[in-house]
């Protein structure tokens, strides 16, 4: 992409902000303020009240979403802000500065959902019948769900208030710290070495030469083990903030937070993960058949996603985009021209820079505002899949428009339904139009990598994950322990099929999802899981299947996933409901494997 090309691909944020020096931006800041004090006023002591009406219960209601929209608007934009160049002081003061509001803004209202909980049960019960409260019945009941594990308004205030200089400070601290790193690395063509950012470090992992990949990888490794006093400080902290809330808390468990924010069982999660471990076979029979592809006598960790033939076909940006609002429309023309927005309207930032967030993400923002989508897109398969991915995400948050503020987002399991779809309408078209049975390989391999990645690899986050914070429970871990950790979590899934190489002891370093979200990994494999049982179901059921999935994204949060998922014919509760996945999963290995073998029959 040239420069010119670059700026055009980069978000327009004016739709918000004018930019960072708006002034309206303060002014909005001021006003969630004011009104988070007149909400107080109004409202205390009036929830948790014998003369509470429904009528009551709804006016407040309508105003704290009026105040949490109020607030979102200039978060949500310092945050876009930040993600796409975190290095000028501007951008930080900004963000620095909605946090604080933010926090003193959650303080203030906080009695509010704390007074909800304090409800009678009986009258709780009547007033769902109201037609009115029924719009907001899901969130209630979600508030309700925590009532064993809150404390008192003052002291929900002080943990609110340590928050800021606490977790949310080292969260910070990971993220303007690993976003400015810089590596100095020779890039295939060039003579000499200069400074490149991670993403395209780790877009190497896809380079046909096998040097550059363990070289590139190694080297984005390295620059995280050189900093490893101040990032294993950070997980320190945050994992040692953790344990201690689900001590005060009385959670029953670690996890317990995540579950209750998610709606899952935990016993449902754990069966699923072992369902998983059970099926790590799979993954090393696709890695030792892609040894042999490659001509490889042993198989590295930086050889999984090397591309086949010798050669890494780059996408450009434009064709990319072209091929996933295909793959979109030939499933609902409704879908591709959600996703089309995105272009149409310049709300998503497309290409590595200095300063921003490594990775992808899409932010959902807010009932009438429109999501944005952020992409590192370097020009390789996975990142054509990514965009279909984060576009995903992308109409999902346009299709739960209509909900209110409280049911807008997906419960976290859910979060990846759409998106995994995506990445398996796209995977499927190509397959389809294809007619080179070495690119039919090269696809499957692909998308089995990208399965692998989404479910197994996953697995293994959260199994290393959980093992980290019940160690950090026992006391302070140095950084040799939490690479030990890694280690081993990673030896169950490779077995003897792969080998890791050795900086990747330090693997598990740079993963933000440790520093943002706890145990949010295992929603990755529910959602996969999740998709290809969905996916199925369209391949059975052809059309009539389109319009009862867009309405699954169109509920957003407004129900329990296990009560979105009935109209589809899906039980959770079903116990051989994770093995199918894996079934479907044999199945595209099976499909692979007498594509290889034919094409091995002919030479």
């Amino acid at each position: 992409m040239t420069a010119t090309e670059n700026e055009s691909l980069r978000w327009d944020l004016g739709r918000l902000y004018k930019g960072p020096d708006d002034p309206s931006w303060e002014a909005d800041l001021k006003e969630a303020q004011t009104l988070a004090k007149t909400f107080r006023h109004d409202f205390r002591g009036r929830i948790a009240s014998d003369n509470l009406s429904p009528e009551l219960l709804v006016a407040a209601l309508n105003n704290y979403d009026r105040l949490q929209r109020q607030v979102l608007k200039p978060y949500l934009y310092a945050q876009l802000l930040f993600s796409g160049d975190s290095a000028p002081d501007r951008h930080k003061a900004l963000l620095s500065r909605v946090r604080e509001a933010w926090s003193a803004i959650s303080e203030t209202v906080l009695f509010f959902e704390l007074e909800i909980l304090r409800i009678e049960e009986e009258q709780f019960s009547r007033f769902l019948k109201d037609p009115d409260v029924a719009g907001f019945a899901h969130y209630l009941q979600q508030v309700r769900a925590h009532t064993p594990y809150t404390l008192s308004e003052e002291v929900e205030q002080v943990l609110k208030r340590k928050d800021l200089s606490g977790k949310e400070a080292f969260v910070q601290l990971f993220e303007e710290l690993t976003s400015a790193f810089r590596y100095s690395f020779r890039m295939p063509g060039d003579e000499e070495e200069k400074e490149v950012g991670g993403e395209e470090l780790l877009a190497l992992l896809h380079h046909p030469d096998r040097e550059t990949r363990e070289a590139s990888f190694s080297t984005f490794l390295d620059k995280h083990a050189d900093n490893a006093l101040v990032l294993t400080s950070c997980f320190n902290n945050l994992f040692l903030d953790h344990g201690k809330e689900v001590e005060l808390r009385k959670y029953p468990d670690l996890m317990t937070p995540t579950h209750l924010s998610s709606e899952t069982e935990p016993a449902m999660v754990e069966r699923m993960m072992e369902v998983t471990e059970a099926n790590y076979g799979l993954a090393q029979d696709y890695f030792d058949l892609k040894r042999r592809l490659l001509g490889l006598e042993r198989m590295k960790n930086t050889d999984i996603y090397a591309p086949l033939g010798g050669e890494s076909r780059n996408y450009p940006f434009a064709e990319a985009r072209d091929m996933v609002l295909e793959a979109f429309d030939g499933f609902s023309p409704q879908l591709a021209k959600l996703a089309e927005g995105f272009f149409n309207e310049r709300r998503i930032d497309v290409a590595p820079a200095p300063g921003k967030t490594g990775g992808a993400f899409c932010m959902g923002m807010m009932p009438g505002v429109a999501p944005y989508v952020l992409l590192n897109y370097t020009g390789n398969l996975r990142d054509v899949s990514t965009l279909a991915h984060e576009l995903g995400h992308g109409v999902h948050f346009a299709l739960s428009q209509k909900q209110n503020l409280f049911h807008y987002h997906a419960p976290l399991p859910m979060a990846e339904t759409a998106s995994v779809f995506g990445e398996m309408l796209l995977t499927r078209s190509m397959l389809d139009k294809e007619q080179s049975r070495q690119v039919k390989i090269e696809l499957l391999c692909a998308k089995l990598e990208d399965i692998i990645a989404t479910t197994f690899r996953q697995n293994v986050l959260t199994r290393f994950e959980l093992a980290a914070h019940k160690k950090r429970g026992e006391g302070l871990l140095s950084p040799q322990e939490y690479s030990t950790l890694w280690w081993n979590e990673n030896a169950r899934l490779f077995g003897d099929s792969v080998e890791m190489i050795e900086p990747y002891r330090w693997g598990w370093v740079y993963i933000s999802h440790f520093i943002h979200a706890r145990f949010y990994c295992y929603s990755y494999v529910f959602g996969e899981l999740l998709v290809l049982a969905l996916y199925q179901k369209y391949l059975e059921e052809g059309e009539a299947f389109v319009p009862r999935y867009l309405e699954l994204l169109s509920g957003g949060g407004s129900a329990a996933p296990q009560a979105m998922l009935k109209p589809l014919g899906i039980d959770l509760a079903d116990p051989d409901f994770w093995q199918k996945g894996y079934d479907f999963v044999r199945g595209l290995l099976e499909e692979l494997r007498s594509l290889v073998e034919a094409e091995a029959g002919e030479e």
